[in-house]
């Protein structure tokens, strides 16, 4: 069965999943966190991956008692990774690869990240992915983030496609169940910097190895 007969768009996350962001991010969180006198635990970290930044920022603040209010936080993490975006963030494996099959089949496409504005558009710039996701959506736009389903259900609006035809590609489980509870079919991609396997146990039953096993079953070379 080919992609066009079972889904009419493909959303992608980004951070971690088309990109190679999440160790930078983690980078630019760690440098604002040692500014305040903190000490960063990576299993604080992989505990938050995926939620919203106010959201993150917000329990990064209350777990570590820290004196600075969430906009402030925000605005330091924020300025670094527009900083780090054009040097240093990279696809990841199978990214390109997976968008010209899209671009070349005109498959309708969008981006759903929980990164603010800013990130998603400095991403996709850096990337020169503006011609193909004409459609990208932050989690500014919607009440609330992932996990929640809201930005997976305002893309499909955006888009004019019902929800139950959609195909989601994620790398965390916050983002698997946002896509999942939108009524959309789930794939996930594990970014192993940050997410094991087992993480997606009840979330989602298709797990991948990398973009390019995805492309592999879109082009109906593989239907696991």
């Amino acid at each position: 069965m080919t992609f066009k007969r079972q889904f009419e768009a493909i959303i992608f996350d980004m951070d971690g999943l088309l990109v190679d962001s999440e160790t930078v991010w983690e980078e630019a969180e760690n440098a604002a966190l040692v500014m305040y006198g903190v000490t960063p635990d990576p299993a604080v970290r992989t505990q938050l991956v995926g939620l919203r930044n106010d959201v993150f920022l917000a329990r990064m603040i209350e777990i570590y008692r820290m004196d600075v209010s969430i906009q402030v936080l925000h605005d330091e993490v924020i300025g670094r990774m527009l900083s780090l975006i054009p040097r240093i963030v990279k696809p990841q494996p199978g990214a390109r690869e997976i968008l010209r099959y899209v671009a070349e089949n005109g498959i309708c496409t969008a981006i759903a990240s929980n990164s603010p504005t800013a990130i998603v558009e400095a991403t996709v710039k850096a990337q020169g992915w503006s011609d193909i996701f004409t459609t990208r959506c932050s989690a500014d736009l919607v009440q609330h983030g992932k996990p929640a389903p809201d930005i997976y259900l305002k893309v499909a609006e955006l888009l004019g496609v019902s929800p139950a035809a959609c195909l989601a590609l994620e790398d965390s489980a916050n983002g698997a169940r946002a896509a999942v509870a939108a009524g959309m079919t789930t794939f996930a991609v594990p970014d192993l910097s940050h997410t094991q396997l087992d993480a997606f146990e009840g979330v989602t039953p298709h797990v991948y190895d990398s973009l390019h096993s995805v492309l592999a079953f879109l082009r109906g070379e593989s239907l696991t």
